[in-house]
């Protein structure tokens, strides 16, 4: 049995898995670098490298303790290793446990484009504790936020009403709110595991936003954005299509876009950076055939998929999100 980890999660959260499992089982710890930075091939080259040289084989089992960088990599790693071994994802941040760690998804970065190598691959299970929400900053809590938020827009309006409604997220509520967002993602991926239709919807807000992710993290002069930070800003501006194309209530997206500059604060994004920005939407992996296709609102709860958007509105969405 191997445990992947980062170093954040060796350090923070092994200790607690290890007193939750007891002493009966031994395990062989690989360590890799944090950061999404690090979330590619050669990354993966060294962990298949450590595992042959810790004797692993065909019976062997995977542990992916940590977030979505380690749960998307570990189990495109598993899933390769002799063909494929058997992996279980622990997630241990906000955003894994609501979304990366669940749904069968396995994948590693392309260069700055996000998750354009991986498989389909079920993990033998997912195994959820809060607990380890408490060794995460923030920052991150807000990252995580952000998919739940798009499950409350998508799917089910009472936890946007919710969360929009709170002074303070206490643990009782993150519960309940990882509890639903969960059910939520296991109901659409058993009727659509490999995204022919219904789960497309899952990836509200990332058109845009995995472009906005991607050139932050590729531009030198620019401080990197967390996922949910990209995707907040991604669900904004894609709510403002759908108030222009499928007249989504502006009321309304003005009230979310309010919500999330003051949650997320507002990032600087220039008027040079909307040429490059748009350009990387096209490796979007929803797109066919070179066309931009986009998943929008009529209202809370229902969605429009495959929409393409004009050059012309992908800019004045930006600009909205700006002013």
């Amino acid at each position: 049995m191997f445990i992947l980890v980062d170093s954040n999660t060796n350090r923070d959260c092994v200790p607690y898995f290890l007193s939750q499992v007891g002493n009966n089982y031994k395990f062989e710890t690989i360590e890799i670098k944090a950061g999404e930075i690090h979330k590619n091939l050669t990354t993966c080259t060294d962990i298949w490298n450590l595992l042959t040289d810790l004797g692993a084989d065909r019976k062997s089992l995977m542990i992916n303790l940590g977030g979505g960088v380690i749960t998307d990599m570990g189990g495109f790693v598993a899933s390769t290793f002799k063909r494929g071994i058997k992996f279980i994802n622990i997630p241990t941040t906000l955003l894994s446990m609501v979304d990366a760690s669940v749904g069968g998804k396995t994948g590693i970065d392309l260069g700055v484009l996000k998750n354009q190598i991986g498989m389909f691959s079920n993990p033998e299970m997912v195994l959820i504790d809060t607990q380890f929400l408490e060794t995460i900053s923030d920052r991150e809590m807000r990252s995580g936020m952000a998919e739940i938020i798009k499950y409350g827009l998508t799917f089910d309006h009472k936890i946007w009403s919710q969360i929009k409604s709170s002074n303070k997220i206490d643990i009782e509520m993150i519960d309940s709110l990882v509890y639903r967002s969960v059910e939520i993602k296991n109901e659409v991926v058993l009727k659509d595991l490999k995204e022919d239709n219904l789960r497309k919807i899952l990836n509200f807000g990332h058109t845009m936003g995995h472009a906005i992710e991607s050139y932050f993290l590729e531009s030198e002069d620019k401080k990197n954005l967390t996922h949910g930070e990209a995707i907040a800003i991604g669900m904004v501006i894609e709510l403002y299509f759908s108030s222009k194309l499928f007249d989504f209530s502006i009321e309304e997206t003005e009230q979310f876009k309010n919500f999330v500059i003051n949650y997320y604060g507002q990032t600087r994004i220039e008027e040079s950076d909307f040429d490059p920005i748009i350009k990387l939407m096209i490796f979007d992996k929803k797109n066919v055939n070179g066309i931009i296709n986009f998943i929008l609102l009529k209202e809370i709860e229902q969605c429009e998929i495959d929409v393409q958007v004009h050059n012309d509105l992908l800019i004045d969405g930006l600009k909205y999100y700006l002013r």
